[in-house]
């Protein structure tokens, strides 16, 4: 599918009434899984993407990202929105140009967040509304705009004050963002403040013991993500497996392979043929 089309079903999900999960790959593989299993949209990880380049969250250059996007992009065919921290505004052309190059590099969407990891503290509302405003004119000024997304950071950063989170995504709004994200939101009736409050789109990030997909729909949330948690699930079960082969000597980590006949619809086309597996038969020999 042409990126304008990707744009536009990605706005086209927005603006309808009804709630997408958006799940977050961090590599080719991962995002032709999650293709496969029916998702409408993806969305890039920092985190993840940073493990995957044996990095800590925030230090992706933003030449990876580009790469990183580039290959998310022509690996499936769904709408894909970038986890692009605060937009690079201190590389050379700062916000404007990174929007131009995520553009270029297929993006349908993009988010601009308000932490500075550099000061380890959050931006000055009126500091981050301009850095808003500077990125949706960059994301309006590419044929068939991309969806920008302005993010609040307090509740990840330890801030718990939720009049101040809405107070920031209203001005966010207000600066041009299409959809707004207070990640680390888990209180039902906090998240329907806020979709109440802006009203626009929003974000919410999907966490345990969080409320349900169908809880946020009830509410009007238009759309759910699972930032670094999926990366995080599957890295966790690789040092399970390692442990335990290393500790006990034992292989009972690969009793829950990936099943044959999802291997071959995320991998086969793309690969030139899926393998002689079973549908279901367990781990794929190397």
């Amino acid at each position: 599918m042409p990126v304008g089309d990707r744009r536009a079903r990605f706005r086209a999900l927005h603006a309808r009434e009804e709630l997408f999960v958006m799940p977050n790959p961090w590599d080719v593989g991962s995002a032709r899984l999650l293709a496969a299993t029916g998702f409408e949209a993806l969305a890039t990880t920092s985190a993840g993407f940073a493990w995957s380049l044996g990095k800590l969250d925030q230090r992706v250059s933003r030449d990876e990202l580009v790469v990183h996007v580039a290959e998310l992009a022509g690996a499936t065919s769904l709408p894909l929105n970038v986890d692009s921290e605060r937009c690079y505004p201190d590389d050379p052309g700062g916000i404007a140009q990174t929007v131009a190059l995520l553009a270029d590099a297929g993006a349908a969407g993009f988010s601009i967040e308000d932490y500075d990891p550099a000061a380890d503290r959050i931006d000055d509302v009126e500091v981050a509304a301009e850095r808003v405003a500077e990125a949706a004119e960059a994301a309006r000024a590419v044929p068939q705009p991309l969806v920008l997304t302005g993010r609040a950071e307090n509740h990840l950063r330890g801030v718990d004050d939720l009049d101040d989170t809405i107070a920031r995504l209203v001005a966010y709004r207000d600066a041009g963002a299409d959809c707004l994200y207070a990640p680390g939101l888990t209180d039902l009736d906090q998240i329907a403040r806020v979709v109440e409050a802006v009203g626009v789109p929003v974000n919410v990030l999907a966490l345990p013991g969080g409320p349900t997909v169908a809880e946020l729909a009830s509410i009007g949330v238009r759309r759910v993500s699972t930032g670094s948690l999926l990366a995080g699930a599957a890295y966790a079960a690789l040092l399970a497996g390692a442990r335990e082969l290393l500790e006990d000597g034992t292989s009972r980590y690969a009793t829950a392979g990936l099943p044959g006949e999802i291997r071959r619809a995320a991998f086969g086309d793309a690969q030139g043929g899926g393998g002689t597996d079973e549908p279901g038969a367990g781990p794929a020999p190397a």
